[in-house]
């Protein structure tokens, strides 16, 4: 058998930065299995594959599809940055000739579409709640050490905790932490916690971002994540609120880094807006 795949780094203009993804391309229905083997054997934090509902449906001109996304380890609900990468495969390689694609996933119908050079997803906006922190305090010992903290939220929908650091911290800061993800598997004791997001608010001076983030998932094998489209599902919920506003750019200060644009829209979702570089192109062959 052989499956077309190919490597994709989202939230970058720029290869070899932003988030990498695997997209494979599915003609036929694949065995269960082999979706956690091909996402194994890629070993990126995210591997989609894109399937037709139809059989007579086309990569090149049928507008809905349907997407599924795995770790290393797992299938994972959502994922931003293998979505925009899956986007980017259908209008860039296969010339897809719509104006909007719909992805049918585990989070519902996700849309896609192009805007000059970027890629704007349509994503489902999740609230974050304040967080009890002795419940959680081992956790963020683990994460940030002594550092001053200033706010902690949990969202449920996702299962993500997210901490604030102070606002005295500048975004080198949250850059230069060194982090042991691994020590989060012992130090979270709810059980409730599969992601960790550490944010600081952005400098309020000129065209630079409204906030930065770091965000960890050794829950679902990946240590950090370069660039995290489900994590800022939330992060532009609270920033949006904590900021009051509704247009905000932001920067996951990651080691490979990318840059997000975003619009918290009045019905409940966001945008979120990303650029992409194709990589690799190939064949699976099994």
């Amino acid at each position: 058998m052989q499956i077309p795949i190919f490597t994709v780094d989202a939230f970058t203009n720029r290869p070899f930065s932003g988030n990498p993804a695997a997209v494979c391309l599915l003609e036929n229905d694949l065995d269960e299995d082999l979706h956690q083997k091909i996402a194994t054997e890629m070993n990126l934090s995210e591997t989609a594959f894109i399937r037709k509902l139809k059989p007579g449906d086309d990569f090149t001109k049928s507008s809905c599809f349907g997407l599924r996304w795995f770790t290393p380890a797992n299938e994972v609900p959502l994922c931003g940055h293998a979505t925009l990468a899956s986007a980017a495969v259908l209008f860039h390689v296969q010339k897809n000739t719509n104006s909007v694609l719909t992805f049918v996933t585990l989070s519902g119908e996700l849309k896609a579409r192009q805007v000059k050079d970027h890629i704007v997803l349509d994503l489902p906006l999740y609230t974050a709640y304040p967080q009890e922190l002795k419940e959680v305090e081992e956790l963020i010992k683990a994460a940030v050490g002594d550092m001053i903290v200033q706010d902690v939220r949990y969202s449920p929908d996702t299962k993500k905790l997210l901490v604030r650091l102070s606002d005295t911290y500048e975004r080198s800061v949250l850059e230069n932490l060194t982090v042991s993800a691994q020590r989060f598997l012992s130090a979270e004791k709810t059980g409730k916690v599969k992601g960790l997001i550490l944010t600081v608010k952005g400098n309020s001076s000129g065209n630079s971002h409204d906030f930065y983030s770091r965000y960890f998932a050794p829950w679902y094998g990946v240590l950090e994540d370069p660039v995290t489209g489900s994590a800022h599902a939330v992060l532009s919920s609270y920033w949006s609120e904590q900021l009051g506003k509704k247009e905000m750019l932001a920067f996951q200060c990651s080691r490979r880094g990318g840059e997000l644009k975003i619009s918290v829209r009045s019905d409940g979702r966001v945008d979120i807006a990303g650029q992409t570089a194709v990589v690799l192109k190939g064949n699976l062959t099994f």
